[in-house]
């Protein structure tokens, strides 16, 4: 078979490291290609607690959890839904591959408040939508590690966990495995979010079957120019980004995670901002820093919260720093010396908040860390950042955009 991306434009230039991993795979592709049926039927599957189930991701969702959400309820005969507002990135793929946006959860049970329930791209309590019942989860599909604060069921439940660079890949995967029928639109959805989720197949998270399974899906969609998609998909993501209020970057893509030591337990709050202009973000940190300090302040179970933007060009990235326990955790964790009057630390190589990012922080509390204490002669040293913090309420401007109301 002819590879879809070879053509004049390419010889023209050097192979990107997009187009050679999914060429190196393109024949291991190829034979996943095979399984994937060319039109709809039966499938010899059987997974009772799946069927008519409710497939969700995480809160603050993301591309990954949407795709994965609506490939996995086509795959096991459910219905996708979403557990909070979409991104723009997976607005910019939901509206090339023509998807319509699953419901919101909450609408589902209300409907339903029994419906059994599968999750996907997460499986910690603290990503749960809360109008999901612990007791309706029938399902875990997912690619991150089982850290501290995983969901308990009281029964066994259906797993798919697999150490790969993507959610969807493993979706992917299992309709050629199943030999089901793979929608275009919705394998589409895939390909977007296993490039997403994976930094072009670049992000050291990425592994040889996200390449097959990314090989598979150019080949299925017949795509002419994978990187031009990689490309135009990131540039729609850092156009929005540019757009977006300091509110929205901050939580826009942030995820809690617990870290247990020898005496006690944190709470941290991590963003992640992945730009293809990482100094246009950066130089709006005097903006983020109130909104990183208010994640503190409206949650007082969160210890520290970080926020790391990600150079997805040249593969680095730099974590912004809001208060001193923050430059405690993150020098433990990391090392290195915080630059720009304290806000700042470089990260050089780091890229995947799963890889790179959470695992020092584990090490760094299990090695004994702690937050910085007051002093002991009656003063109070604490930090003077945590009075600067905006209280005024999160609105919807006509735009559609989350401000302050004192904006």
């Amino acid at each position: 078979m002819k590879r879809m991306f070879e053509h004049q434009t390419y010889n023209e230039r050097e192979e990107t490291p997009l187009e050679k991993a999914v060429g190196e795979k393109w024949a291991e592709g190829e034979i996943l290609l095979k399984h994937l049926p060319r039109k709809d039927g039966q499938s010899d599957a059987f997974f009772p607690m799946l069927d008519d189930a409710i497939f969700v991701g995480h809160v603050v969702t993301d591309l990954d959890s949407i795709a994965g959400a609506i490939g996995a309820a086509h795959l096991y005969g459910g219905a996708p839904a979403r557990a909070s507002e979409i991104n723009t990135e997976t607005e910019f793929a939901l509206n090339l591959w023509g998807v319509d946006l699953p419901p919101p959860v909450e609408e589902l049970l209300a409907a339903t408040p029994d419906r059994n329930v599968c999750l996907v791209d997460f499986q910690q309590q603290s990503q749960l939508n809360k109008a999901i019942p612990m007791g309706n989860i029938v399902g875990v599909i997912d690619h991150h590690a089982l850290q501290s604060n995983t969901i308990v069921t009281e029964k066994p439940i259906f797993v798919d966990i697999r150490p790969w660079g993507c959610m969807s890949s493993i979706i992917a995967h299992s309709f050629a495995v199943q030999e089901r029928y793979l929608p275009k639109n919705i394998a589409g959805m895939l390909l977007s979010a296993i490039l997403s989720d994976t930094l072009n197949l670049k992000s050291p998270t990425t592994t040889a079957w996200d390449e097959r399974v990314a090989a598979m899906l150019v080949q299925y969609l017949g795509v002419d120019d994978i990187n031009e998609l990689a490309a135009t998909q990131f540039r729609a993501k850092s156009r929005a980004l540019s757009l977006m209020t300091p509110y929205s970057l901050v939580n826009g893509d942030m995820k809690q995670f617990k870290f247990t030591g020898a005496d006690d337990s944190y709470t941290v709050a991590y963003s992640v901002i992945e730009t293809t202009d990482a100094e246009a973000s950066l130089a709006r940190v005097l903006d983020i820093l109130p909104e990183m300090r208010a994640v503190k302040a409206d949650d007082p179970s969160v210890h520290a919260m970080l926020l790391a933007v990600v150079d997805i060009v040249n593969l680095t990235s730099t974590l912004v720093i809001c208060g001193r326990v923050e430059a405690s955790l993150a020098v433990a964790a990391y090392g290195g010396s915080i630059e720009a009057d304290g806000h700042l630390l470089r990260l050089p190589g780091l890229v995947s908040r799963k890889k790179d990012f959470i695992p020092p922080l584990t090490k760094a509390v299990k090695d004994g860390w702690q937050p910085p204490r007051l002093s002991t002669d009656g003063t109070l040293n604490k930090s003077t950042s945590m009075t600067d913090i905006p209280h005024s309420e999160v609105i919807v401007t006509p735009e559609g955009k989350l401000v302050r109301a004192d904006d």
